[in-house]
C-alpha cells in the first residue's frame, strides 16, 4: 500500500506563517508598502509576497529609504529586481532631507547617515499616508527585536512604545489604529539567518555578488573591516589593505563591515553560518555595537 508523508518541514511552516501575515496584511490595511533595500532579508520578503498573490501582481509598492551610501552592487539590484516584477518602487531619500534641512549630516570620522534615515523613513510614511510597512527584522539579530511583536505599533509620530503593544494570540493580529498611526510588520520575525539561507538555497534566489567571497580594498577600525570608498573617512592610522571578504548583511557603507571568508556558494556559506556563534550585526554592523539600551532608544525613535 502506498505510503505519503505528510510532515512539514521547518521552512515550510515559516513560509507559511509569513504567506499569512501578507495576506492578512493585504486584506486588512489600505496602503501598506514592502521595505526594499536589495538585502538578503527583504529579497526573501519579495519572493514570499509573489508566492502570497500569484498569478496576480504584488498589491502594494516598494520602498527604499536611500542613505546614498550604499553599496552599488545592491541598488543595481534592487532597481532591476523592482523592474523585473513590474513593481512600483518608491526611493526615499535621507540626501534629500538633508537639502531640506530636516536633518544635519553628521562630521568627523566615524560619520554616517545610518541613524539619518528614520526621519526619511517616517516622512515618507506620512506622504504616502501608508498604514502599514513591511520590514525584514528578525527576532535573532539582536535583542531589542526580539522583543518585537510581528505586528508593532507606531503612534501618530511614528514612535514604538513597549506599553502600547498589542496581545498576539495564535496567528491573530490586532490591525486597528487611527488616522496617522501606523503598523510596522515583520514576517520573518521567527526566522533566524540560517533559515533565510536555507530557503534562498531551496528557492534559487538571486541575491547580489557582495553576499559571496571576493577580493575588495579594505580597513580596519574597532575589529571590522570597512570598504575603501570616498564616503567612508579613513584614518592616517587605518592602512587600506586587500583581502577575502564577503558581506553577511549589507546597508550604509559608512558601517556595515565584510567578514574574511572564503565562501563563494551558498551551500558554503550555509556551512560558515552554520558553525558561526557571532551574530550577523554583531560581526558587521558598527551602528548595532551599543548597548541594549541604546537600541531600545532608537526603535522608540522609530528607526525599525
Amino acid at each position: 500500500m502506498l505510503q505519503r508523508d505528510y510532515t512539514t518541514s521547518q521552512l515550510d511552516v515559516l513560509e507559511a506563517e509569513a504567506i499569512h501575515i501578507m495576506r492578512e496584511v493585504a486584506a486588512e490595511f489600505e496602503r501598506p508598502c514592502l521595505l526594499f533595500s536589495g538585502g538578503k532579508d527583504s529579497i526573501v520578503m519579495l519572493r514570499l509576497a509573489e508566492k502570497a498573490f500569484w498569478p496576480a501582481a504584488i498589491p502594494f509598492p516598494l520602498m527604499h529609504v536611500d542613505t546614498g551610501h550604499n553599496f552599488k552592487e545592491v541598488i543595481e539590484f534592487r532597481d532591476r529586481r523592482s523592474v523585473e516584477l513590474g513593481a512600483r518602487l518608491i526611493v526615499a531619500s535621507v540626501q534629500d532631507s538633508i537639502d531640506q534641512g530636516r536633518v544635519v549630516e553628521e562630521t568627523g570620522r566615524r560619520a554616517s547617515r545610518n541613524r539619518l534615515q528614520t526621519t526619511t523613513l517616517l516622512d515618507a510614511i506620512e506622504e504616502h499616508e501608508f498604514d502599514a510597512v513591511f520590514g525584514g527584522a528578525r527576532r535573532d539579530e539582536e535583542k531589542a527585536r526580539a522583543k518585537e511583536r510581528v505586528f508593532s505599533f507606531r503612534d501618530d509620530f511614528g514612535q514604538w512604545d513597549p506599553k502600547n503593544q498589542r496581545p498576539e494570540l495564535w496567528s491573530l493580529y490586532n490591525a486597528r489604529i487611527r488616522k496617522g498611526e501606523h503598523i510596522r510588520v515583520f514576517p520573518l520575525s521567527n526566522w533566524t539567518e540560517l533559515d533565510v539561507w536555507d530557503y534562498i538555497r531551496r528557492e534559487g534566489i538571486e541575491i547580489p555578488s557582495i553576499y559571496f567571497a571576493h577580493t575588495r580594498k579594505v580597513f580596519e577600525r574597532d575589529g571590522m573591516l570597512l570598504p575603501d570608498s570616498e564616503v567612508v573617512q579613513r584614518g592616517d592610522d587605518e592602512p587600506l589593505f586587500e583581502a577575502v571578504v564577503r558581506y553577511r548583511t549589507v546597508g550604509d557603507m559608512t558601517c556595515t563591515g565584510a567578514v574574511q571568508s572564503p565562501a563563494a556558494t551558498v551551500e558554503e556559506i550555509i556551512e560558515e553560518i552554520a558553525a558561526t556563534r557571532i551574530t550577523e550585526r554583531g560581526a558587521t554592523r558598527a551602528d548595532d555595537r551599543s548597548s541594549e539600551a541604546a537600541m531600545e532608544d532608537r526603535k522608540r525613535e522609530g528607526y525599525f
